[in-house]
């Protein structure tokens, strides 16, 4: 059985929004898993939190990049991480992190950019390792990004942007197919913004994640076992809720946030015909949110801290 510390605890109840009681049981009953913990919460009705259960908090930021070239057009979001907020505030790093985001614009992959050539001799990755000796802290190009389309355009936003081209959260859309570059750019940037509110899974349902359905399906026929649904009853009720999940997490038919009378796919339909475009699509997204899926590591709080040093428990 895994020790159940107090941090633990802590971080499933900051995460989940559930009391601590509630968390300490679910963590014993799942030998101290906290992502099983939080579906077991779930399972159980307690959980009121469920959509913050992957968002764990990381410092840094993302950077988004664009260009026009006579083969169409291509974007890219890069996360650039550091130990604090105070050193993501800081020039040098905001600089840093919008060169790694236009090199982005050339390679199709993290690793790919780590190796890159900032200038002669001196990779990506030479320059990190730089800044962290400069500046004395942590830091790790983790991810990036990139979308193209030849005809069309690739949108960016950045919300909460602390200058141009950086911010904690950086989205990119391609919309492919003709029509007034202004206009797609626009549309392309109110979709990009409903990306960011939203943070869909997949772009159409077909490209949805089995595994997420799945594990969606096991926490949903849980939590009805647990309301004492009809056993028999249980596997159309899941089915009917496995259904309302994909369209709040399929881009493609999510209510659009400006106006939730149309989908995202009426509003892409609507504008084509406005433009009088016959092929316009969106084509794909990107979301990159800072610290998503990083592992916090906390130590013990201050006055813990002092009460180990005076011998207290």
């Amino acid at each position: 059985m895994a020790e159940i510390t107090a941090a633990l605890v802590k971080e499933l109840r900051e995460r989940s929004g559930v009391g601590m009681m509630d968390c300490k049981k679910a963590l014993v009953e799942n030998d101290g898993n906290i992502e099983a913990a939080i579906d077991w919460l779930r399972a159980k009705g307690l959980s009121k939190a469920a959509k913050k259960a992957d968002r764990v908090a990381a410092e840094g930021l993302v950077a988004v990049a664009s260009k026009e070239d006579g083969k169409g057009e291509v974007a890219a979001a890069i996360e650039f991480n550091a130990e604090t907020d105070f050193v993501a505030r800081n020039e040098l790093f905001q600089n840093a992190a919008k060169s790694f985001a236009q090199l982005g614009l050339e390679h199709h992959s993290v690793e790919a950019l780590h190796g890159a050539e900032l200038e002669a001799g001196k990779t990506v990755q030479d320059e990190v390792t730089n800044m962290i000796a400069t500046i004395g802290e942590n830091m790790q190009l983790r991810r990036a990004a990139r979308l193209s389309v030849s005809e069309g355009v690739v949108s960016t936003y950045v919300h909460n942007a602390v200058s141009p081209g950086v911010g904690r959260i950086g989205v990119l859309v391609a919309l492919e197919g003709e029509g007034d570059k202004t206009a797609l750019r626009e549309l392309g940037r109110k979709i990009a913004m409903h990306v960011a509110a939203t943070a869909p899974l997949s772009l159409n349902t077909d490209d949805l994640d089995p595994a997420a359905i799945e594990k969606e399906r096991t926490v949903l026929t849980e939590k009805a076992k647990e309301e004492g649904r009809p056993e028999a009853m249980i596997a159309k009720i899941v089915e009917g809720q496995i259904n309302k999940f994909q369209k709040d997490v399929v881009l493609s038919k999510q209510p659009f946030v400006m106006d939730p009378d149309v989908t995202i796919e009426q509003l892409v339909a609507n504008s084509a015909k406005e433009l009088g475009s016959s092929n316009l699509h969106l084509a794909g997204f990107v979301r990159l949110a800072l610290g998503e899926g990083v592992e916090k590591v906390e130590g013990p709080d201050f006055a813990s801290e002092v009460a180990s040093m005076m011998g207290g428990n």
